[in-house]
């Protein structure tokens, strides 16, 4: 099996990532929690450590310092009064956005910069083969 492909793809797209975060003005563990609220709804501090597959403590040191800066908020758990869920404030939801545009404007900025209109399509057609690729990985079974 051929897998320089895989290899060649992995080492790309982390440099990318890597680069694309060099805008971001909060630490990736926040926006990281921040993102997946605001996609997925009100989550405990466990079940987000499991989703970024970090440790429970490091969830709770990122949780509090957004807690504290006000950029969620919590409320009792439905079914287990030991637990609370978390909730992205409209603070938060602002924070977020923020950081989002910051890397999309980066990020465009360098496709045009970089890329010539010909290319820009190309890498346009590749977006649905990595979703595909993103999805699959996610689905599997670990």
């Amino acid at each position: 099996m051929d897998d320089s492909l895989a290899e060649e793809l992995r080492q790309t797209i982390g440099a990318l990532v890597r680069a694309a975060r060099t805008v971001d003005t909060m630490p990736a563990g926040e926006a990281g929690i921040l993102g997946y609220l605001d996609r997925d709804g009100p989550l405990t501090t466990a079940e987000l450590a499991h989703r970024r597959a970090v440790t429970h403590q490091s969830a709770a040191k990122s949780v509090h310092a957004l807690l504290d800066a006000g950029l969620l908020r919590t409320e009792p758990h439905p079914d287990d009064g030991r637990k609370v869920l978390l909730h992205v404030t409209a603070r938060g939801r602002t924070r977020l956005t923020r950081e989002r545009t910051q890397r999309a404007t980066s990020l465009d900025s360098a496709i045009h910069g970089a890329l010539t209109p010909r290319e820009q399509q190309q890498l346009r057609e590749c977006v649905p083969l990595l979703a595909r690729l993103t999805t699959h990985l996610t689905a599997r079974p670990h």
